[in-house]
Parts: C-alpha cells; sequence; structure tokens
C-alpha cells in the first residue's frame, strides 16, 4: 500500500469529491475541535484568573491541577476548525455561482447565531455571575455578525471566529465569481500567503484586514489539501500545506505565549501547543488522501449538526451555569460533566427548533432575492454574429460591413493644397 496513492480521472475519490459527496469524518473532527474549545474554556481557562472573571472564583489551576495544564493547550481546537474551514468551503462551492455561495453561507451561519446572541443576552442580563450584559444597541450590532469591523464587543467572545470566517468568505466570494478551478485556487492560497507575509512587514491595517496574516495560512491549507482530496497529491500542493504549517506554527508559539501570560502562567511550554497544530495537519492530510472515505458512521452525522450551536452557546452561559454550580457545592468535575452535557443537549434542541425550522424558510426568501436580482440585471449576451461575417471577424469595425463589400471603407482624401 502506497502512502500517496495516484489518483485516476475514474477513482472514487475524486468522483466523491466531484459529486459534493459528504466526509463523514470531517463531522467527527469538528466535533472533536469543538469539544477541545469546550475543554480549554472550562478547565484550562474558566473565563479570567481573577474571582469576578473566572467560573470557579479562582485561577484554574488551583482547581483542576495538572488537568489545566492539557486544558491550557486545547485552544488549538480552533486552529483545526480553520482547516477544514477551508477544505470544507473549496468542496462545497466547486461548480457553483457565487449566488448560491451566498446563500449557502447566509442559511448555513446566521439562524443558530441569531439565537445564540438572544439567549446568551437573556442568561447574562438574568444572572450575571461571570459577565455582564451589553447594552441593547450593542447587541443589535451584534445580529449582524460585523460587530468587531464596527469596534463593539462580542457577546460572546468566542464569536471572533466568526468575523474571521465572514472575511475569508469575502475574499473566496471573488474565486466562486469567477469560477472555482484548480489554477484559481492555486493562485489564491499563493496571492493571500504573499499577502500575510507582506501584511506582516508593512503592518498595514488596511492589508492586514484582508490578508489576515496570523489565520490565512490555516484557511490555504485547508484550500490546497481539498486540491490534494480532489486531484490528488503532489510537490506544488504540499509546498502551500508545507509554508502554511510553518506560517502556523510560528502564530500557535506567538498565541500560547499570549494565552500563558494571561493566565499568569508564564512557565508553561510551547511544544504541546505546535505539537497539537501539527497533529491538526497531519489529521487533514489524512482525510485528503482518503484514508477516512471509508468511515461512514451516522452518529458522526448527527455529531457534526451539534457542531456549530456548541461552538456558539457553550462560553459564556457554560461559565455561568459552572459557576452556579460550583458556589452551591457541586465537585468541579461533576459540574463540567454537568454543563458539557447540557450544552449538547442545548445544541441539538437549537439544531432540532432553530436551525430546521429556519433554514429552509432562509433559503426560500434568499432564493427569491437572489433570482429577482438576476431577473433586474441579466447577465450580457454574446452578441449574434451577421449572416456572412466569418467567426476569424473580431475588430468592432468589421461588423459595419459584410464580406461582399469588395472595397474597404472611404479614407478621406488626403489634403491638397
Amino acid at each position: 500500500m502506497t502512502i500517496f496513492p495516484r489518483q485516476r480521472s475514474g477513482s472514487s475519490g475524486r468522483r466523491e469529491s466531484a459529486k459534493g459527496g459528504r466526509l463523514a469524518v470531517l463531522d467527527g473532527l469538528r466535533i472533536l475541535a469543538a469539544l477541545m474549545v469546550v475543554f480549554h474554556h472550562y478547565v484550562g481557562y474558566g473565563g479570567g484568573g481573577s474571582a469576578t472573571d473566572s467560573a470557579w472564583g479562582q485561577p484554574v489551576e488551583q482547581v483542576f491541577h495538572r488537568a489545566s495544564f492539557l486544558g491550557a493547550y486545547l485552544w488549538t481546537g480552533v486552529c483545526l476548525f480553520f482547516v477544514i474551514s477551508g477544505f470544507v468551503i473549496c468542496m462545497s462551492s466547486w461548480g457553483r455561482p457565487v449566488g448560491d455561495f451566498v446563500r449557502s453561507r447566509v442559511i448555513r451561519l446566521y439562524p443558530a447565531y441569531w439565537f445564540a446572541v438572544l439567549l446568551t443576552t437573556a442568561v447574562v442580563t438574568m444572572w450575571p455571575l461571570v459577565r455582564q450584559p451589553l447594552p441593547p444597541e450593542q447587541v443589535l450590532a451584534n445580529l449582524t455578525m460585523f460587530q468587531e469591523g464596527l469596534g463593539i464587543k462580542h457577546v460572546d467572545a468566542v464569536y471572533w471566529t466568526l468575523w474571521t470566517e465572514l472575511r475569508f468568505y469575502l475574499l473566496f466570494a471573488i474565486v466562486v465569481w469567477r469560477g472555482v478551478t484548480y489554477r484559481r485556487i492555486v493562485a489564491f492560497c499563493s496571492i493571500w500567503t504573499v499577502a500575510g507575509i507582506v501584511s506582516e512587514s508593512t503592518k498595514s491595517p488596511v492589508l492586514e484586514f484582508f490578508a489576515m496574516s496570523q489565520v490565512s495560512s490555516f484557511f490555504v491549507a485547508g484550500l490546497a489539501l481539498y486540491l490534494v482530496h480532489r486531484h490528488g497529491p503532489n510537490l506544488m500542493l504540499f509546498g502551500i500545506v508545507g509554508i502554511s504549517w510553518i506560517v502556523s506554527v510560528l502564530y500557535t508559539l506567538q498565541h500560547q505565549v499570549n494565552v500563558s501570560r494571561f493566565l499568569g502562567r508564564v512557565d508553561l511550554p510551547t511544544w504541546p501547543a505546535v505539537l497539537l497544530t501539527s497533529l491538526s495537519y497531519l489529521v487533514m492530510i489524512g482525510v485528503a488522501l482518503g484514508w477516512g472515505s471509508r468511515i461512514q458512521w451516522r452518529w458522526l452525522t448527527f455529531a457534526g449538526a451539534l457542531t456549530y450551536p456548541l461552538y456558539l452557546l457553550h462560553e459564556t452561559m457554560g461559565w455561568t451555569a459552572l459557576r452556579a454550580l460550583y458556589d452551591h457545592g457541586t465537585k468541579p468535575w461533576t459540574a463540567v460533566a454537568i454543563v458539557t452535557a447540557g450544552m449538547l443537549v442545548a445544541s441539538w434542541l437549537a439544531h432540532r427548533l432553530i436551525e430546521r425550522p429556519l433554514t429552509p424558510r432562509l433559503k426560500v426568501g434568499m432564493t427569491k432575492s437572489i433570482d429577482q436580482l438576476r431577473a433586474a440585471e441579466p447577465l450580457p449576451q454574446p452578441a449574434t454574429r451577421p449572416r456572412g461575417i466569418p467567426e476569424t471577424v473580431t475588430t468592432p469595425w468589421a461588423t459595419s460591413f459584410t464580406p461582399r463589400d469588395t472595397h474597404p471603407p472611404q479614407q478621406p482624401a488626403p489634403d491638397s493644397r
């Protein structure tokens, strides 16, 4: 068995991607990444080091001891999320017009997000144990998902990743508009990587808005790995992945230093974070090479449906619930188990009662809006060629006469004076 199997045009892996087949293993990786982040927020971070900010009223290392060491590194689940996002966006947008791409992103992101913003606001308003509610106008701004760009705080801090995702979609929509192809994806990955390097060197805030130099490498790696999955591996694609891994490691090192400093644990080594980021890359390389294509467990699809609501709901509401349980004498691990299970149930309810009913209705509304836009400004049709003009005639003036004209257009007589 070869490590890098050669993919023929009729291979099952490529046929699966071309048809837009679902990779169940990605659902499993998504729920794994979400649970990593949950563990980090509950056991490795806790909300802060002070009594008012922390879900435990004290630093997490005083509550969980050695387990808090592992939890301090599991923020890297976000890194896995971003690589998966690049892979999935490339897969789902292949062969689709830009209107369908925009519609799919809106109906995927907003229903659960609106619910999470309103529910989190209600919880912290009634029980401001760990976080305080934002003013109403800031909550309204959060409903747009553009609050970070407007300079407004997030209702829940985890929403920062959504602002990052939106900017990625904005950039990638240009590729979708032109048509997703192998060459355009490679060009996009190359240009975005160079833009991130230039942004780091120039410190231009305008360029950084689009370049996203800190995290763009994860999306680029995901895009390149989908090309590996669809077309087979080659040196160029793995070169893109390798460069992205190096940039991602640099980001991981710096972010882990910031996390450790914020936790007041500057003695924490950085190598575990690098190891986890590297494992994310290795796992996704395996997915790209088809190693997980035979995994079709039904529960993975169910778990994947819980991932997005779980990510949106778990942090601030989870800290509030942990604080309430812990203050009433519940043991820390028991509280973590209860709250994690409660967040999974809440995620299922959000998927069942919010996403499933609202998504079809929002899809219908978006489809009508896009169809109306297309009908109002139809795409220009190619000009019809008058009879008798050969196809090779392409100059604008040539359409003013036919080949039956034996004389060229009259030129003005030279001035003889």
